[in-house]
């Protein structure tokens, strides 16, 4: 993180709003909204906006490629090209006669999503590792994504079942997005913001895709996307974000809606509290708090990523540590810290140092007692869940760490969720139209010659990839 993102940082931020807190204390439990559409599954004033019209949901598979040029970020609204203080946004104003009482403010949260079932386990992995996003092949091999992504999907199928099994069968996250959108729109409502709160999932129902649908049949007049990843990563808020471009830029009313997409909000002053206030909380839990190594486990990427692509996660997580620590020092809390990754696949490098490693490490120095926070995570899913709660802990007791205990994901807290509100009221001011339409595609390839002569030598040399050292170990160990 340079300079300039530093001085970024905001030194006031908008008072929470104690009169919430009971209305957030009611939405761990919701009951039944009225929903303005046919769909069953409506559990959540967010449920409104989740139904699709989609008849192919057989098997879960998202269709056609999805591949586009990700440009036009110049209206992504992050900690370098906004000032929380000096965006402040009068509520009164949008809704005066002076703004049209007709102004219908909507706010989409994205997710990643996950099976519900065990059965969508294999046809949510597919639609996983068929982005480009996620597996960054060469331009010569894109044409075999969705093969490559068929035969990875069918291989780790198993061992992923198990993982969901050990969950319960399937995973929360729906519900806890669902949640965590009702009681955004409760947090609005609150500060005097009418709005519509939507959830679009990545690779899972409801996609994003339909969620985009939803806001233009609702007839939304300005919008803000809210990612649910506190860091950006171009392989989480940047592969949403290159499908609601595409989108946008292939249809006239959605490429004239004025957006404002919050990249990221690690360093929001709201954000860093609420997670200050679950690790304070969790070491009371220790019979001697001041002797408990905290220990930051984040979602890890692949090194080429950050080396190659300029992902901005790594720095962005170092820093929100460091925010978070500082918050905590200021409260007398001065325990020792460390971060690692978790969760890598494949045969490439990923971020280190990586979760498992250092928690063997940390029992071979003597550390004995060890609070594990999911800093990249807001709520409970299969990498909390089963990997840490069950794989990590396992690990960690097995390499001498006699006392364990795990921060619980951010969820529907009632000072995080208010902050997500202050970061949406904060956004609306810097909303402007995405992009032009277009009506062709970006990349046509009218010659058949061409064509033919890129899939006959993308064959042969896909061929040799899948025949290397590392690429048949990797799938003999079921590691990709």
């Amino acid at each position: 993180m340079n300079a300039a993102s530093y001085s970024a940082l905001p030194s006031t931020f908008r008072s929470l709003d104690r009169n919430f807190s009971a209305l957030c204390s009611d939405i761990r439990n919701p009951g039944y909204v009225d929903c303005h559409s046919n769909c069953n599954k409506s559990t959540s004033q967010a449920s409104l906006f989740l139904c699709s019209d989609s008849a192919n949901r057989r098997n879960g598979m998202l269709g056609g490629p999805l591949c586009v040029n990700p440009s036009g970020r110049r209206n992504i609204v992050g900690p370098t090209s906004y000032s929380v203080e000096t965006s402040a946004y009068d509520v009164a104003a949008l809704e005066s006669p002076s703004r049209v009482a007709d102004e219908k403010v909507g706010v989409l949260l994205l997710n990643l999503g996950g099976p519900e079932t065990l059965n969508d386990v294999q046809p949510f992995l597919f639609n996983l590792f068929a982005d480009p996003d996620i597996i960054r092949l060469p331009r010569l091999f894109q044409f075999l994504q969705r093969p490559l992504a068929k035969l990875i999907s069918v291989l780790r199928a198993p061992k992923s079942k198990e993982g969901y099994a050990a969950i319960g069968g399937g995973s929360p996250l729906r519900k806890i997005t669902d949640d965590q959108a009702l009681a955004i729109k409760m947090a609005l409502e609150a500060k005097g913001l009418s709005s519509n709160v939507y959830v679009g999932m990545r690779y899972w129902y409801p996609f994003t895709e339909e969620a985009v649908q939803q806001i233009k049949r609702d007839g939304i007049t300005r919008l803000v996307v809210l990612p649910l990843y506190p860091q950006f990563s171009i392989s989480t808020t940047g592969s949403s974000i290159r499908v609601i471009e595409h989108i946008f830029r292939e249809d006239a009313y959605l490429s004239r809606l004025p957006v404002s997409i919050i990249n990221s909000w690690y360093q929001r002053k709201g954000y860093i509290k609420s997670m200050a206030d679950l690790i304070e909380k969790e070491l009371q839990s220790f019979s001697e708090p001041k002797e408990v190594m905290i220990f930051f486990s984040a979602h890890g990427v692949p090194v080429s990523y950050v080396v190659d692509a300029g992902d901005p996660y790594r720095d962005q997580m170092e820093e929100c540590i460091f925010l978070i620590m500082q918050e905590l020092k200021a409260r007398g809390i001065s325990n020792e810290h460390t971060l690692a990754y978790q969760s890598r696949v494949g045969p490439v490098q990923w971020l280190k140092p990586y979760t498992d490693e250092v928690l063997v490490e940390l029992g071979q120095k003597g550390v004995r007692s060890l609070l594990a926070v999911p800093v990249s995570f807001v709520s409970e899913h299969i990498e909390t869940l089963e990997e840490i709660d069950m794989e990590y802990k396992e690990l960690a007791l097995e390499s001498g760490i006699k006392n364990w205990a795990r921060v619980p994901a951010l969820g529907v807290t009632p000072s995080f969720i208010t902050d997500l509100a202050d970061a949406v009221i904060e956004a609306l001011p810097s909303a402007t139209a995405m992009c032009a339409p277009t009506s062709t595609s970006e990349d046509v390839d009218n010659g058949p010659i061409r064509y033919f002569i890129k899939i006959f030598f993308g064959s042969i040399l896909a061929f040799i990839l899948f025949l290397s050292p590392k690429m048949i170990m990797a799938f003999r160990n079921h590691v990709i």
